[in-house]
């Protein structure tokens, strides 16, 4: 009787623990941008400032500012790189005129500037996405 027990107790641990290591991601814009869905290498491109355009619409990128996880995740799965990379990045592309996405300071205030801004584009946890967001990418 014990077995199945600690067989169930297992299972669950294991379940919890990929929640928490996939905690379901999206890439979002205001339901006034036209663009629908986006390719992970197009996203890649806005967010580091190699694209500035998708369908026609004028393309603005916002990270959210420090190291939280869904950050830490973007870079991570999106991005390709690690913090000292796209920190290098930054500081190369700085020679050449390009600057870093904007940044805002909490997951609120980056759910509003996509809201409010149009071409606007941001990641979010999926629980934070309402009918004013269409999420483009998952991740």
């Amino acid at each position: 009787m014990k077995r199945p027990l600690l067989s169930l107790t297992l299972l669950v641990c294991l379940f919890q623990a990929n929640i928490s290591v996939a905690a379901g991601y999206a890439v979002v814009v205001s339901t006034n941008t036209p663009v629908t869905i986006m390719e992970a290498r197009n996203i890649r491109d806005v967010f580091l400032r190699k694209r500035n355009f998708e369908s026609e619409v004028r393309m603005f990128p916002v990270n959210i500012l420090g190291d939280e996880m869904v950050r830490r995740t973007f870079e991570q799965l999106i991005l390709k790189m690690n913090r000292d990379q796209l920190n290098r990045y930054w500081v190369e592309s700085h020679f050449q005129g390009v600057s870093p996405p904007a940044t805002q300071a909490s997951l609120t205030s980056v759910k509003r500037f996509v809201e409010r801004v149009d071409g606007a584009i941001g990641y979010l946890p999926v629980g934070m996405v309402d009918e004013r967001l269409r999420v483009i990418y998952e991740f």
